[in-house]
């Protein structure tokens, strides 16, 4: 099953097409995304897709500090970009004034993950990863199980407008590092390839 996708109409405030996003009832156990102004709704992770999240997951949570948490559902709001974006994994710190139970502003994550899914990996390497540059977070990981060079996993950081510099490549198999505050080494040969 494919992404089905709502046009936003030009006409509509950005406060609109979020309100339309919160309020409208979507089929359950979907992902519903906004994407450069448009209502991206795809149907839940396959199963290799959530192991690689499990597994960063639990080693994002042995190394992050007391008050931050890792979140696999939460929306981050970039207005800018026209995007709420729910990436696979996000760190933050926790927020005790949080304004919307449904989403908080892009700029408080430290780091976000995306899984690419065969269907939506353009969407990963491209609109979310100039989206989140735009807004500011620190690390971008792109886990790109789909790519052209067979599955690797890219780490970017040091955003400057909407680009994000390569920090590094390496091929599932190989470890990835990331640097402070997560001081962490992932081993991506425990990834499934598709």
């Amino acid at each position: 099953m494919s992404a089905l996708t709502v046009r936003h109409d030009p006409e509509q405030s950005w406060d609109e097409l979020v309100r339309f996003w919160e309020e409208m009832e979507w089929p359950e156990g979907s992902k519903v995304e906004i994407i450069d102004g448009t209502i991206t709704v795809s149907p839940s992770p396959a199963y290799q897709h959530n192991v690689i999240a499990a597994r960063i997951h639990r080693r994002l949570n042995s190394v992050i500090p007391d008050d931050w948490e890792v979140f696999q559902t939460l929306a981050l709001s970039v207005p800018s970009r026209l995007g709420m974006l729910i990436p696979d994994i996000l760190v933050a710190p926790r927020q005790d004034d949080v304004e919307s139970d449904s989403h908080i502003p892009a700029a408080l994550a430290e780091l976000v993950v995306e899984i690419t899914s065969k269907s939506n990996a353009r969407n990963d390497r491209i609109s979310k990863c100039a989206a989140y540059a735009a807004a500011g977070i620190p690390f971008y990981l792109l886990v790109d199980r789909w790519s052209r060079q067979g599955p690797v996993s890219t780490l970017y950081g040091d955003p400057t407008g909407d680009v994000y510099r390569t920090l590094s490549t390496v091929k599932f198999g190989e470890p990835l590092q990331l640097p402070a505050p997560f001081d962490l080494t992932i081993d991506t040969g425990e990834f499934p390839t598709p």
